[in-house]
């Protein structure tokens, strides 16, 4: 932990020239962007960045592993809505960011990694720990910078925020040669609001397309509106829900989409695609007018795409012209900001109301509902892994920010955590990476001290990341750790149950004593194995004052249900068995 103050860095009045070092220049830059807290790991090309930082008003968390690092980064991201910052030095520990950068690339995350590099006049001899990290990331990152001279530090890191933030946003990298960190120049302090942007030109949506939406609008009569990431990133929530009350139709949600509409809204229909609800995805399919807002058509949520909501148009609001048709033809493409252009469409719409579709679809709604494990009679000495998150709803009254690993408990938090904020829910959907939860919930607990933060994971992805729990205890930041632990790589042997005949190749999994092991961090932790135990365990794990890991032992070889196979109908899914069928 960093703790000089302000006084400590160098001090001078807007618009006065100093002479600064480039590892100085870095933290003036990130200071003035309003960064507050950086995740990092330190190293030979990057140790002079490190050395000018003490003398800056920033936090270093200091994690285990620079992966670590660029999740924390990209949690902070997600649960503030600003950019996450993360440094690592040259060769592994640049290396180890790529898993984090095309996690946050996939996701539109704000990121901006900074890199140390070894000297330029030893660069392409294979130097100790030189790698060509520009070369290795271009793929997982929005843009990427090499630095060699000192004067064009600031007018890269300043552009490297700028692009992280704007347009569809997304990680960004900044490689920084030790020389250029050592050197010297002349730097002209930009004062508030004095940094200039660079000018990126925004897609503009015509009048004649959005008065071909509306007509699409008011001609259907089984609308649907598929509401995703992108609304939350625009922060159109109230513009989302102006939409709904004027057009009276649903609104199903992506994974990311989550917490953009309130639980209990009459029009929230939650999640759809592969483990969405049999009635949701049968919503979609039977539609004739789909409404995409913020979400980009991913294969998790088509299922078949020749047989995709056949008899549907579709409106497509998207902020990258490059996703528009890309995956599925749409009838009106808006490209821009999702604010901005439902802040234009609305006017053009005339309230209406569709009893008719509502009813039906509610119809739906009820045939599923006794198919839901939590309505069916279990013995009490089997705890099941949607009584853990459904009961954490409860007891955290829907209002903490969960933070998920990858794999069957995450598809359960999806579907038993009614999620009713914006930014309440953090997971990694695109890449699905295993790890996330751990060092993503720490970045979101510096982002919101003040909320409660909890890590939903398994026991397989928990494991990736676990040294990051000597991370939390060092720096004294307290989440709460719910390992679901079913003795397996879940969501694989999930597929091998039900698509390789149960051949389970490689998947139970063998864990350490997740008590002892937190308990080795110096944290407290608890374990359950019954349903009855589930409220003491998250009332003693809310009254310790650090990270609590919590163990659930749930049933070894559960499945996420509903599933839509890969390749089939959105609609062709795989149940649970109904009470009936059971009995």
């Amino acid at each position: 932990m960093n703790t000089t103050t302000p006084a400590d860095a160098p001090q001078a009045q807007a618009g006065e020239a100093r002479q600064l070092t480039g590892a100085e220049i870095i933290w003036e830059i990130v200071v003035a962007e309003g960064v507050d807290v950086v995740f990092g790991y330190p190293g030979g090309a990057i140790m002079p960045a490190y050395d000018a930082m003490a003398r800056y008003p920033v936090r270093h968390v200091l994690v285990r592993h620079e992966q670590g690092a660029t999740h924390a980064a990209d949690g902070y991201a997600r649960a503030s809505g600003r950019v996450g910052v993360c440094v690592a030095t040259s060769g592994p520990g640049a290396t180890n960011l790529v898993t984090g950068l095309a996690t946050a690339m996939l996701d539109s995350i704000p990121m901006v990694a900074i890199t140390g590099q070894v000297p330029s006049t030893v660069m392409g001899t294979d130097a100790f720990q030189e790698t060509d990290v520009l070369g290795v990331t271009i793929p997982v990152t929005k843009h990427g910078f090499l630095v060699t001279k000192v004067e064009d530090i600031a007018p890269t890191l300043r552009e490297a925020f700028a692009l992280a933030r704007s347009g569809r946003p997304g990680p960004v990298l900044v490689d920084i040669t030790k020389d250029a960190q050592n050197a010297t120049c002349a730097f002209e302090d930009p004062g508030p609001g004095r940094i200039e942007r660079p000018r990126i030109p925004r897609p503009t949506v015509t009048d004649a397309q959005l008065d071909a939406a509306a007509a699409l609008i008011a001609q259907a009569e089984r609308p649907v509106i598929l509401a995703g990431h992108g609304i939350i990133q625009a922060d159109a929530r109230d513009e989302l829900l102006q939409l709904v009350d004027v057009t009276d139709a649903p609104v199903t949600l992506t994974l990311l989409g989550l917490g953009v509409m309130p639980d209990k809204h009459g029009r929230n229909m939650g999640m759809m695609g592969m483990h969405g609800e049999p009635w949701v995805n049968k919503t979609i399919q039977q539609a004739d007018l789909l409404i995409a807002v913020g979400m980009r058509f991913d294969d998790r949520v088509t299922g078949n795409l020749r047989s995709y909501a056949p008899k549907a148009k579709k409106i497509h609001l998207e902020l990258d012209p490059a996703e528009i048709g890309k995956v599925v033809d749409v009838d009106v493409g808006l490209c821009g900001d999702a604010k901005e252009i439902l802040q234009r469409l609305l006017p053009r719409l005339t309230p209406r109301k569709l009893p008719e579709w509502i009813t039906h679809i509610r119809s739906m709604h009820e045939v599923d509902i006794e198919r839901d494990v939590l309505n069916q009679d279990l013995p009490a000495d089997v705890l099941l892994a949607p009584q853990v998150i459904h009961d954490l709803w409860k007891l955290t009254a829907g209002q903490a920010i969960v933070v998920t690993d990858v794999g069957q408990h995450q598809m359960w938090e999806a579907q038993y955590y009614k999620h009713g904020i914006p930014r309440g829910l953090i997971t990694s959907g695109g890449l699905g990476t295993m790890g996330f939860a751990l060092p993503a919930a720490m970045g979101a607990k510096f982002a919101c001290p003040d909320k409660e933060v909890w890590v939903v994971c398994g026991d397989g992805g928990f494991q990736m990341t676990a040294c990051e729990l000597s991370t939390l205890a060092q720096e004294g930041i307290k989440v709460h750790v719910a390992i679901i632990n079913n003795g397996y790589l879940g969501m694989v042997r999930q597929w091998q149950e039900f698509f390789y005949e149960s051949r389970y190749v490689s998947t139970p999994m063998r864990s350490p004593d997740f008590v002892k092991l937190a308990e080795a961090h110096g944290l407290p932790a608890l374990r359950v194995t019954e349903r009855s135990q589930i409220p003491d365990a998250v009332a003693r794990a809310r009254a310790a004052h650090e990270t609590c890991v919590v163990e659930f032992r749930v049933l070894s070889e559960d499945n996420v249900f509903p599933m839509v196979a890969s390749g089939r109908d959105l609609d062709d899914m795989i149940r649970r068995p109904s009470r009936s069928e059971v009995k």
